[in-house]
């Protein structure tokens, strides 16, 4: 229920169209649902703007259904992150909306419209073996209502590939940049552009990569200005991120 609606039916009450009890129902579940093994934060899109989101691993399949078929009931827009194949086979009929996306293990569910922006968030990634983080930042974007770009396989063992797509990425306002290995990515686009740049270091390189944290590391030493790090493939943090700058 959005501030909208609360306002609704608080009107409706004061003009005697519903009665104190069903008023007070319809209320009673305002600050969280309660399933018993977790509480659905009901006010969070009121307090921040987003909803609740929905991360699915360790959890059991009948636990991620319910808390979809929970928020489905509240008109709740679902974004849901590190979802197997097998979770999907179970919930897929829950809402006609419902879209998975297999490489980035993201489910979305539009329950009601998303207004995107006119100004986009850039993805870069470094190769081809950084798509999976890509793709859970795409959906992220998509979801909180941002136009995306995504630009592929741009690193720096090639970077000429990187110089033939930056009007693509000086034209974002803001950017993600995606790469594993050493990382050194989100440094050389930094000395490129003015836009703000989100780094994600992922788990991809070989040994000494210690899966993701030598990425970590090198770009949160990044010498270039305007470069902030985020977790070790966390593209939805990212993306999340993107969202806000890209809404100011």
């Amino acid at each position: 229920m959005n501030r909208e609606e609360i306002r609704q039916l608080l009107e409706n009450y004061k003009n005697g169209y519903i009665s104190i009890e069903s008023a007070t129902d319809q209320l009673s579940e305002l600050p969280f649902t309660d399933l018993g093994f977790a509480m659905i934060d009901n006010h969070r899109e009121l307090r921040t703007g987003y909803p609740e989101v929905i991360y699915c691993e360790g959890k059991t399949v009948e636990q991620v259904k319910s808390i979809m078929e929970a928020m489905i009931k509240k008109n709740t827009n679902v974004l849901a992150t590190r979802v197997s194949k097998e979770m999907y086979e179970v919930v897929k009929d829950l809402h006609p909306n419902l879209e998975y996306n297999q490489l980035g293990r993201v489910i979305t569910i539009k329950v009601k419209p998303v207004t995107m922006t006119e100004s986009y968030i850039a993805i870069v990634a470094a190769g081809t073996s950084d798509l999976p983080v890509v793709e859970e930042a795409r959906e992220t974007a998509l979801i909180l209502g941002n136009r995306v770009e995504v630009i592929t396989d741009v690193g720096v063992a090639g970077v000429h590939r990187l110089f033939a797509k930056l009007d693509i990425i000086r034209r974002s306002k803001v950017i993600i940049v995606v790469a594993g290995m050493e990382g050194a990515l989100a440094s050389i686009i930094g000395g490129l552009v003015s836009q703000p740049i989100i780094a994600v270091p992922t788990s991809v390189g070989y040994g000494a990569n210690l899966n993701g944290i030598s990425t970590l590391l090198s770009m949160l030493n990044s010498c270039a200005n305007g470069v902030s790090v985020v977790n070790i493939d966390n593209g939805f943090g990212a993306a999340y991120n993107a969202s806000l700058i890209n809404h100011l």
